[in-house]
């Protein structure tokens, strides 16, 4: 079979333009290469000023559990959690936001492979007997004018079918540094997804144990207004059978009003942590009341203390992940912009078939084809390209003062969180002994009163000491949990750091209508200051 003398050459042609494509392909990105930061952290936990008063008992430097809420024993807060996690909004919000984030990043990705189009089409046309062409045969041949222009002019029809290809070459890292942004966005959305549900876990904790501290007052204020009310009737037949006067009757009665008139704001207090938690757990007012019922199950012990290193806190910390991904990808942003200050270069190929005549499409004869690359190159915009060069860099110095601010204000909430621990375990510890001297001295009291030493008033006065010393007991030891809730917070929640662990390719899962982060992304790029993410797992 004899070759076309034409195919020879296009092969030949396109070869050399795939290979040109591959030189070119694998030069250097432009635009500066992203070093991770690595902030200066203390070396033991004695070394955070609030530490000495709240790490009085020895402190595993184990890891936290990932499941940190589980070590208060309370399978109410456990429920809670678990209700919170399928229909939290926060959650589901911060888990669609990171999907958007994966499939953002493969758009971006797609622009690294060719694109690729099929068209195919027939169409009817005719000629004008007046137009451009017919005027070019007036000039190459006015003695058969009238007969070309009736073959021209004559109705035909055309069908083509074929395919189209373009691919951008890479030159400058144009692409791979929009890659490597997408990248660093997933991380930060990774993170912020991380975040949502440490912040959701943590105030849901708070509110809770705020929630059983004031049931525990009122329950404690109850007993004291029947115990006031019971007093009270004592004194009313004492006082009609003239054994006292109207004097101590009063006092018992304003103790009594000064008892009752403290329910109605606990109520208040109380409704509105149970609205707040409902919030947080996706439920409209009122539909978590069963749960939140009042109960006595607040004297679990309190759970030990695991923070793991000093040295973790900023790899476990989904703020500082999160800050740290957006450095990257504004320094990626940079490389993007300054690739748009060269040329670029589109190697562009198409094959098909045209043919006037049904029968003859499809046809070797009937191809046509065209390879070849192009160039576009800036020459004058008037400064905006390099504008958006400068914009860039001043962004990228923006959040790498942001990573800054998060570092520090990581630091201090910690050390914020430390210190409320450890004044409040004084505080309890003050407590407790005021509640047993406050009983001592009721009892007391009472016996002096029984025996005629003392009038009423200072038994009432017993009882009131004793009343409130109740009632700041039980707020307190709903603030030694609320306090180690918020040092865990502070740490970034719980969980094994594990860096250098391979990628792994996880996504969102979806179940029904809710989607549900069912792992998390590892991170793709190796660096110094690897993300506690770094693994997939399930989510707490």
């Amino acid at each position: 079979m004899a070759c076309d003398p034409i195919r020879r050459p296009g092969t030949r042609f396109f070869l050399q333009a795939t290979l040109l494509v591959s030189c070119l392909g694998g030069c250097a990105a432009v635009g500066p290469d992203f070093t991770a930061p690595a902030p200066a952290q203390p070396a033991d936990w004695n070394s955070w000023r609030g530490a000495p008063e709240a790490l009085r008992d020895p402190v595993s430097t184990a890891a936290p559990s990932e499941r940190w809420w589980e070590t208060f024993q309370d399978a109410r807060l456990d429920a809670l959690l678990a209700q919170a996690r399928e229909a939290s909004p926060d959650l589901r919000t911060a888990a669609l936001r990171f999907a958007q984030s994966r499939l953002m990043r493969q758009t971006v990705a797609a622009q690294r492979g060719p694109d690729v189009g099929l068209s195919a089409g027939v169409s009817r046309q005719r000629q004008s007997e007046y137009g451009a062409g017919t005027r070019l045969l007036d000039a190459i041949a006015p003695d058969n004018r009238e007969q070309l222009v009736s073959v021209l002019s004559d109705p035909f029809t055309l069908y083509q079918a074929g395919f189209d290809m373009s691919w951008e070459i890479d030159l400058w890292g144009r692409v791979a540094r929009s890659i490597e942004a997408a990248d660093a966005d997933v991380d930060a959305s990774a993170a912020a997804l991380a975040q949502a549900r440490l912040s959701v876990a943590s105030e849901i904790a708070r509110d809770y144990f705020e929630l059983r501290g004031i049931q525990a007052q009122l329950q404690w204020l109850q007993e004291d207004i029947a115990a006031a009310r019971e007093s009270l009737d004592i004194l009313q037949a004492r006082r009609d059978g003239g054994q006292i006067d109207a004097l101590d009757v009063s006092r018992q009665q304003a103790l009594l009003a000064d008892l009752t008139g403290r329910l109605a704001p606990l109520r208040a207090q109380e409704a509105a942590a149970a609205n707040r938690i409902g919030f947080l757990a996706g439920q409209p007012p009122g539909a978590l009341r069963d749960m939140l019922a009042e109960t006595r199950d607040t004297d679990a012990p309190m759970p030990d203390l695991a923070l793991g290193l000093p040295s973790e806190v900023a790899l476990r910390r989904p703020d500082i992940r999160a800050a740290e991904a957006r450095l990257h990808a504004a320094t990626a942003d940079i490389g993007i912009a300054t690739a748009d200050l060269y040329p670029r270069i589109v190697l562009g190929a198409s094959f098909g078939y045209e043919s006037f005549k049904d029968g003859r499409f499809g046809e070797w004869g009937s191809r046509r084809w065209s390879v070849g690359p192009s160039l576009s190159l800036p020459l004058f915009d008037r400064g905006r390209r390099r504008s958006t060069v400068a914009l860039r860099e001043l962004a990228q110095q923006e959040a790498a003062v942001s990573y800054q601010q998060t570092v520090l204000r990581a630091w201090q909430e910690i050390d914020d969180a430390l210190t409320g621990y450890g004044a409040e375990r004084r505080r309890n510890i003050e407590l407790r002994r005021r509640l047993r001297a406050s009983s001592d001295a009721l009892e007391l009291a009472r016996a002096r009163h029984a025996g005629g030493m003392t009038d009423f008033l200072p038994e009432l006065d017993a009882r009131r000491t004793l009343s409130q010393a109740r009632r700041d007991l039980a707020q307190s030891d709903s603030q030694l949990r609320i306090g180690l809730v918020a040092i865990y917070k502070a740490i970034g929640g719980g969980g094994q750091v594990a860096p250098g662990v391979p990628a792994t390719d996880c996504d969102i899962c979806y179940e029904s209508a809710t989607p549900r982060p069912a792992c998390v992304p590892a991170r793709r790029r190796g660096a110094a200051f690897p993300s506690p993410i770094a693994r997939c797992h399930a989510p707490p």
